[in-house]
């Protein structure tokens, strides 16, 4: 027992990573709203961001923006289990394995009573964002074990938490995502944790969808991501299991 206690200490011990040092941290749904908010400023503050989207003009886009070469963008569906596993190996070839994952990527259902809401895009949104949140997971959470370290940021929203009229479909998701990510939580190894965020309400094309015009009164995806990243940075073992919120975003809203 003393000899198990003694390893699960050795293995927390070097799984931490001063706050101050440089993180790799890989960003699904990195080529528009929050995700390509949060890797600029990511960036900006000195970390190296793997990305991932469907979208390449908006790829190459980013990768013009982002301040160095050191950074890896890659054309990936997390819907796709064969697309995620690609992202993996080009990860381990660039040595690049993640100490931190944020599964950003996510899409919404048109405003629709649920039995208004055809079947592929019931399908859509499950499969992106519970799927493809499970994806990410079944293949990076090992290479973390490897290096015994990781914080996971798996995306929710006030609708994980809540139920919202006209986007059951995007509520059932990410109520998923909250079970899953606190079940996950009781199987990770010492040194590792998972969480879940929700960002608050942002002005972002997901927003727009839900709430139209009345969206362009909350925060935009870059004064977002100065108080989120910041908060995700400072995530340690002992918050494994928890649903976090970015409190207040709209306090940064004045320059």
């Amino acid at each position: 027992m003393a000899q198990a206690t003694q390893m699960a200490s050795t293995l927390s011990e070097s799984s931490r990573i001063p706050t101050n040092a440089s993180r790799i941290v890989l960003i699904t749904g990195v080529s528009k709203g929050l995700g390509r908010a949060l890797a600029l400023e990511l960036a900006n503050r000195g970390h190296t961001i793997i990305g991932c989207s469907r979208d390449q003009p908006k790829l190459d886009s980013l990768r013009h923006q982002l301040s160095s070469n050191n950074h890896l963008l890659f054309n990936a569906n997390v819907r796709s289990n064969d697309s995620v596993e690609e992202l993996t190996k080009a990860v381990v070839q660039n040595k690049l394995v993640p100490d931190i994952i944020v599964n950003n990527a996510a899409v919404i259902n048109r405003n629709r009573n649920l039995w208004e809401v055809d079947v592929e895009e019931f399908d859509n949104v499950i499969d992106t964002n519970v799927k493809g949140t499970a994806n990410v997971l079944r293949h990076f959470i090992p290479l973390m074990i490897q290096n015994k370290h990781g914080i996971i940021i798996n995306m929710s929203s006030t609708a994980g938490r809540n139920g919202i009229v006209h986007i059951a479909p995007y509520c059932a998701s990410k109520w998923a995502v909250e079970g899953l990510s606190k079940s996950v939580a009781k199987e990770l190894p010492e040194g590792m944790a998972v969480v879940t965020l929700d960002p608050g309400l942002i002005n972002t094309d997901m927003l727009v969808s839900f709430a139209g015009s009345s969206a362009s009164k909350y925060l935009t995806p870059e004064r977002w991501a100065i108080k989120a990243a910041t908060l995700i940075l400072d995530l340690t073992t002992s918050d494994n299991g928890a649903s976090l919120t970015v409190k207040d975003p709209t306090e940064l809203s004045s320059p």
